[in-house]
């Protein structure tokens, strides 16, 4: 096992200090169990109406407020949600961005991007691709590399998401979460270790990434495909966020892609929520029962981004 990095409450604390000029305190809210066909209440906390859609500007900011950023700018890829995040935050602090994203990326995450000011750069057909394009443009010029999920500062930022839903939603027994790269649970498991509250990572079949790497003993490339591909489709899980994901023992489940849409819908049927596919994952493990909660849990699930085209949810 790799050495676990430092990242704990301590230094999720000092980042949820830095950046809580720059972003809002998203609700959680309980729905009943019937109005989701389970046995039980889920408590949800909508990090889908942070800044710019999703929970990335926790880990974007917490990035360039401790780096600082230089004359050049920041870089970043991005499937989307990293690369709004990072121009939102390029931009609250007046410093230019450039984002590359992956062809697969959507027009309503590439229109978000530009809005926010930032260069958008289509740098190859899949986030892999636009990685390697925007180190390159980095290497070239200068600028600040914020990456999605491998970073120190951004799992730190990320994190932050677990102090907010424990202090706002006490005696959670399990929260569920959707991977990607790992960043977010990656940070979340920097803020729950090993106490009571266990996580669970869900991911669609079509992207399994921790699952892989969990089963391999080690971060290795896995499959890229499927609805939340744009959001979730890294290629292998970070190196960072591998050791702390293995320390809290996390669970990881797979979910299919019809799922995922189920999901989609149940949030707006049930709360008038408008998730993305990605951000409708974690639900989707509830609701296929690829994961079931064992009794008398109190069970929190994380809607993780809402960067889609609203009619997408009903198609």
């Amino acid at each position: 096992m790799n050495e676990t990095p430092s990242i704990d409450r301590d230094a999720i604390r000092a980042a949820a200090r830095r950046i809580a000029p720059y972003l809002r305190r998203t609700p959680v809210l309980r729905l009943a169990g019937p109005d989701l066909g389970l046995p039980h209440d889920v408590i949800l906390k909508l990090e889908l109406q942070q800044a710019s859609g999703s929970f990335k500007p926790r880990g974007a900011f917490n990035a360039l407020i401790s780096a600082g950023v230089p004359a050049a700018g920041v870089v970043a890829a991005s499937g989307g949600n990293h690369g709004a995040a990072v121009a939102y935050a390029a931009r609250a602090l007046g410093v230019p961005a450039e984002i590359f994203v992956p062809e697969i990326t959507g027009a309503a995450k590439r229109a978000l991007i530009e809005s926010y000011g930032a260069r958008l750069v289509v740098g190859g057909a899949d986030y892999h691709a636009a990685r390697q394009a925007s180190e390159a443009g980095a290497a070239a010029t200068g600028a600040l590399l914020v990456h999605a999920y491998d970073q120190r500062e951004v799992l730190e930022g990320q994190g932050t998401v677990a102090l907010e839903f424990e202090e706002d939603a006490p005696g959670l027994s399990h929260v569920l979460v959707a991977t990607g790269g790992g960043g977010l649970i990656g940070g979340m498991a920097g803020w729950y270790g090993t106490g009571g509250t266990r996580l669970v990572s869900v991911e669609p079949e079509g992207c399994p990434t921790l699952a892989t790497a969990l089963r391999e003993g080690r971060p290795v490339p896995a499959p890229v495909g499927g609805v939340a591909a744009d959001s979730l489709g890294a290629r292998q899980v970070g190196a960072l966020m591998f050791p702390l994901a293995q320390r809290a023992a996390v669970a990881a489940v797979l979910v299919p892609d019809g799922a995922i849409r189920q999901a989609q819908r149940l949030l707006w049927e049930a709360a008038r929520v408008v998730a993305e596919p990605g951000g409708a994952t974690a639900l989707a493990a509830l609701l296929s029962g690829a994961w079931v909660a064992p009794a008398g849990a109190r069970v929190g699930v994380l809607v993780c981004g809402g960067n889609c085209e609203p009619g997408s949810v009903l198609a």
